[in-house]
């Protein structure tokens, strides 16, 4: 590989690393090329971005943007390295484990790391914790629940107190009289 081909990994790694806060660093090591591409197509179907690069390129690239910032996941680039970028904090944790479960007899991918929203996890067994992350949607669906709560415990109360009130009156109304029938049995006809 050419000086100037590296430069352009690195450059690309640093534009992922600078466009996501979130991804995931996982050895693929023992993977088929069938497994490998299986795992790309659940990736791609989940809109998670797959890169495979050289660790030395990769510490590079993650150097140049924040040496300290991303310190605590040099420790897990060694052997073969996969990356996996996503918007969602946990939608590669769980593209892992459904993988897993899919592939009995696989342990891989192995999480090596994870760096989501700042925060470090390192090890696979961080993996199970990973895939219980709520997404930002998620929670704020969760604040929205609570609030909406009681709210609705208030109306469906008024509500259930209104039925109450206007269900024993409607009861107690007299019935009213029903219309006189015409004279003569016969409606006439509209000429």
């Amino acid at each position: 590989m050419t000086p100037a081909q590296k430069n352009e990994i690195i450059e690309m790694l640093k534009e992922k690393f600078s466009q996501y806060n979130n991804f995931y660093i996982t050895d693929t090591e023992s993977l088929t090329v069938e497994q490998v591409t299986t795992l790309r197509r659940h990736c791609f179907n989940k809109q998670v971005e797959m890169k495979v690069a050289k660790n030395t390129l990769i510490k590079k690239a993650l150097e140049s943007l924040d040496a300290e910032k991303y310190s605590g996941i040099m420790d897990s680039l060694n052997n073969v390295t996969a990356l996996m970028f996503s918007e969602s904090p946990k939608e590669p944790a769980l593209i892992i484990s459904s993988f897993r479960k899919d592939n009995k007899k696989a342990e891989k991918p192995v999480l090596k790391a994870a760096f989501i929203n700042g925060d470090v996890y390192t090890g696979d067994n961080q993996l199970v914790a990973l895939t219980k992350i709520k997404t930002k949607n998620e929670l704020i669906g969760d604040v929205i629940g609570l609030l909406q709560s009681p709210a609705k415990r208030v109306i469906a109360a008024l509500l259930h107190n209104m039925e109450q009130k206007g269900g024993g009156a409607a009861a107690e109304a007299p019935a009213a009289p029903e219309a006189p029938a015409a004279e003569g049995g016969e409606t006439p006809a509209a000429e």
